[in-house]
């Protein structure tokens, strides 16, 4: 978004703002319409079928302002059901609009559903995705920018532009292809290469001398990956909604459904330079490159793509410990981030969450603590809304691991509307973990190897860990969230590595609160689809 058009949303948001003082105004509305069809395009070199939103791969960019009231209809033309969600947007109060399985029925071939929500009191760098199916492998995926209201300040000056880039792992194979794999038990191979918006190769244009924003989100399935920038320093200012301390970095490890925002100046020689995204922990690497073109530059890019980090786990860990809140900056709203002493709240209970990849029936599934999800046809949200009874369990899933074999069931850990969780994520397995949580933020506080124990503790960040809505966990090692339940309703936490969550590795919080009223949480909407035991149902 150039300064033209920040500028513009910048001066609508001040007249509503001003109009105020005359007649109270409702935050802005925006309206979109989406078609989700097939297309056929070739992103890295072979004709193959994707999943365009009105023609476009990746789909259209969202630029947004907090609390903008966004009305989308979506209108799914597939020849199977679809949702959207939005990553790390809250639904503060609405899990009505989540677009996952467990709030809403998905919207069936040749039909659409409105979604109507706010990113209420957010600013920063998301993206959304499909949600159903393998959907995500073929494409649907976009950048969902909000930015920060005229009076709220933010800590850097506003650069010249800000380039959304959406990096991820890419397979040449159909998503219906990789669903019948799945189900059959087999495990997603290895990608076939890796693409920067979609595509292999693209160019980003600055003038010598000015500052620009890279936003920047993992989209892919499974793979984490690394993000630099040849000659250039990286100077990090947000986080999934964060402002972060602004430290300088030569590149960045971004793990699956994470995003970041980080402050580039041209202050190099005019020429060309690599953008660079390759994979990390693998075996064999992979790399995809994008040009930083100087406006007044007369010189390709030339020499040798510049070389990721050679450290593994350690490297990546150390660094994602330095990535702390700006304790003094706004972020959405006045008051700075840090006024919320999130260290000295004794939490009211410990989730310890063990992931696993096990036989169940003979066939690969993923789990935490020994439960593996299973979809039902009926979304959770609604059961619970209907009192529908034998669609999700509360007692099928403990709070901390146990042994004994796996087992396929539909598990809703209950929580009061205003707890507040030390959930652990212990990694048992030789491979990367990401976890993603639904409506909110939280604070990552603490990351170790081995077995995580009580004495671990001693180790969290309990000042200035960022908030942020998804996790890596690291190989044999563990990572410890604190979360605030201040958002009532039914809330997806899943693994963001989209086969695990494909095959189990999910589970849903639902955050209850026995007085039922609008400031805890709004109506059923009236366009709610129905589907499962809740046809027939109305809102």
């Amino acid at each position: 978004m150039g300064k033209a058009v920040l500028l513009q949303l910048l001066f609508g948001a001040l007249t509503v703002v001003l109009s105020a003082s005359v007649v109270k105004a409702e935050d802005p509305y925006k309206f979109y319409t989406w078609t989700v069809t097939y297309g056929t395009l070739s992103p890295l070199g072979v004709p193959q079928q994707v999943i365009l939103i009105n023609g476009q791969f990746p789909g259209p960019r969202l630029d947004v302002v907090t609390n903008d009231n966004i009305i989308l209809n979506l209108i799914n033309k597939l020849d199977q059901p679809f949702l959207l969600t939005w990553n790390g947007i809250k639904q503060r109060k609405n899990s009505w609009q989540d677009g996952v399985l467990g709030t809403n029925c998905p919207i069936p071939p040749n039909s659409n559903y409105t979604y109507k929500f706010q990113p209420k009191d957010q600013i920063g760098t998301f993206t959304y995705f499909p949600s159903t199916k393998l959907h995500r492998a073929a494409g649907g995926f976009g950048g969902l920018n909000v930015y920060s209201r005229p009076r709220i300040p933010i800590p850097y000056p506003i650069p010249e532009n800000d380039f959304t880039l959406l990096v991820g792992d890419w397979y040449k194979a159909s998503h219906q292809a990789f669903q019948k794999s799945l189900d059959s038990g087999k495990s997603l191979p290895y990608p076939d290469g890796l693409l920067i918006n979609g595509q292999a190769s693209s160019t980003f244009t600055g003038d010598q001398g000015k500052t620009y924003m890279f936003r920047v989100s993992n989209v892919g399935l499974s793979t984490s990956l690394n993000f630099r920038i040849q000659g250039h320093k990286m100077k990090l200012v947000e986080c999934e909604g964060s402002h972060t301390q602004q430290n300088i970095y030569d590149s960045l490890d971004v793990h699956v459904g994470q995003s970041f925002s980080v402050l580039v100046t041209l202050d190099q020689p005019p020429k060309d330079y690599y953008i660079v995204a390759s994979t990390r922990f693998t075996r064999r690497v992979l790399t995809a490159t994008a040009v930083l073109h100087y406006s007044n530059s007369h010189t390709s890019v030339s020499g040798p793509v510049p070389a990721g980090p050679s450290y593994q786990f350690h490297w990546s860990m150390q660094q994602a410990r330095t990535f702390r809140w700006n304790l003094t900056a706004n972020a959405a709203r006045p008051n700075p981030q840090g006024s919320y002493h999130y260290g000295q709240i004794v939490p009211t209970k410990t989730i310890v969450l063990a992931n696993s990849a096990p036989l169940i029936n003979g066939t690969l599934r993923y789990a935490f603590n020994r439960v593996s999800y299973v979809n039902p046809d009926t979304p959770l949200k609604l059961a619970d809304y209907f009192n529908i009874p034998g669609v999700f369990s509360f007692d099928a899933i403990q709070s901390v691991p146990s042994g004994g074999p796996a087992i396929l069931a539909t598990p809703v850990l209950p929580s009061s509307h205003h707890d507040f969780l030390e959930i652990v994520f212990q990694n048992n397995e030789k491979t990367m973990q990401s976890v993603h949580l639904d409506g909110y933020d939280f604070w990552p506080v603490g990351y170790g190897s081995g077995q995580w124990q009580p004495a671990k503790r001693r180790t969290y960040n309990l000042v200035d860990a960022l908030t942020r809505h998804t996790v890596q966990v690291f190989p044999n090692s563990w990572s410890t969230i604190l979360v605030s339940l201040d958002n009532q309703g039914m809330w997806n936490l899943r693994s963001a590595i989209w086969e695990r969550q494909y095959l189990g590795q999910q589970l849903y919080l639902r955050v209850w609160n026995p007085t039922q009223n609008l400031a805890n949480e709004y109506n059923i909407p009236s366009n709610a689809l129905m589907c499962g035991k809740a046809v027939g149902r109305h809102p």
